[in-house]
């Protein structure tokens, strides 16, 4: 195996890792909020589903949240303990659970 075979390797297996390490902190950032929108989303409750949702909205909603330009007791305070990359991270997450 060339050098540049074995750095192309290389490559592969640390963008493979740093995807996987992604999907679970996606998971596990989205486990907190299952308490109020349900397991993975799906809401049982009166509380909005967030499964399926586009990722645009999400961000979008969790941005407002953020600002305070839509109002909610409980999500304003969540939205800000979120950085960007983790609201884009749980957008992609929810938009997979169907």
């Amino acid at each position: 195996m060339s050098l540049y075979q074995l750095l192309g390797a290389s490559c592969l297996l640390l963008s493979l890792s740093s995807l996987h390490a992604q999907e679970r902190n996606a998971a596990l950032l989205a486990s907190a909020c299952a308490a109020c929108h349900g397991t993975n989303g799906h809401s049982v409750a009166g509380t909005p589903s967030l499964a399926g949702l586009d990722k645009m909205y999400f961000v979008e909603q969790m941005q407002l949240f953020q600002t305070g330009q839509r109002p909610s007791t409980v999500m304003m305070k969540h939205a800000k303990g979120y950085s960007e990359d983790e609201i884009r991270l749980l957008a992609e997450f929810f938009s997979q659970q169907k």
